[in-house]
């Protein structure tokens, strides 16, 4: 699927919807290394962005919205609307990654 085809609207411009095939998601749990949390937190101390975390959670959403294409691909879709993101830390150090839309066909 063209990632150009993803949007968190409705809609696509100048293309027209023919077929929704319903929910599609993707999602990750990760936790936080001992080496990553050590350095996170080092750079606390300092302040500004923590590049180590900042990472951990680019990756992991990549990963969810790659794994939600994939669960559309799979329903015979060429498009997804209304992307959304949801977290939740179900431990300390451990967060889920939800990355979920709708599966469309469109022309």
């Amino acid at each position: 699927m063209n990632h150009n085809n993803t949007t968190t609207a409705f809609e696509l411009p100048g293309q027209k919807i023919v077929k929704n095939l319903g929910i599609v998601k993707g999602i990750i749990v990760r936790s936080r290394s001992i080496v990553g949390t050590i350095g996170g937190g080092l750079q606390t101390i300092l302040g500004g962005n923590i590049s180590l975390f900042t990472s951990l959670c680019e990756k992991t959403r990549e990963e969810a919205f790659e794994l939600m294409i994939k669960h559309a691909e799979a329903q015979g879709a060429n498009a997804i609307i209304g992307v959304r993101y949801d977290t939740t830390e179900l431990l300390q150090g451990v967060t889920e990654v939800l990355c979920y839309g709708t599966a469309v066909v469109v022309e």
